[in-house]
């Protein structure tokens, strides 16, 4: 499976509308997150996706954290089959085109902590004290690139 990236405004319809389902079955449904999932930053990211038969079964989006372009913040992660390896797949071919597209040298994320273990794999390292995000715990993490 291939990561598919692209800018909001080089989105399909069809895929903005698959990525949204998406967004909208793991953090909505599953997860029960009550929030406004449609929050302007989509305008301003990279969207990062796989897809099978025309369905996005793993997202993520990246954007940059302030004007500066130093740094890109994750956001959104999220795959619709567990356990399968897809997750890691998404990241791995994700973040070499991170650095590509977006020209820079440290990513950074707000990991839910039940998550933590995964990112860590993947070489991120955790540099906050937990919090609450939406009711669920998080922790900031980063990765240089």
């Amino acid at each position: 499976m291939k990561v598919v990236a692209k800018t909001f405004f080089e989105l399909t319809t069809s895929e903005l509308y698959e990525i949204l389902k998406a967004r909208s079955a793991i953090f909505i449904l599953e997860q029960s997150i009550h929030y406004q999932d449609l929050d302007d930053v989509d305008y301003q990211s990279y969207h990062f996706f796989i897809e099978e038969n025309k369905k996005v079964i793993a997202y993520l989006r990246a954007y940059y954290v302030d004007d500066t372009k130093k740094v890109v913040k994750l956001g959104r992660v999220l795959t619709r089959e567990h356990g399968k390896g897809i997750g890691r797949q998404l990241l791995e071919q994700s973040i070499p085109l991170i650095k590509e597209k977006m020209k820079v040298d440290k990513i950074t994320i707000d990991a839910q902590k039940q998550a933590l273990g995964f990112y860590e794999k993947l070489g991120f390292k955790t540099t906050s004290k937990d919090f609450l995000e939406e009711g669920i715990v998080h922790v900031k993490m980063e990765k240089e690139i």
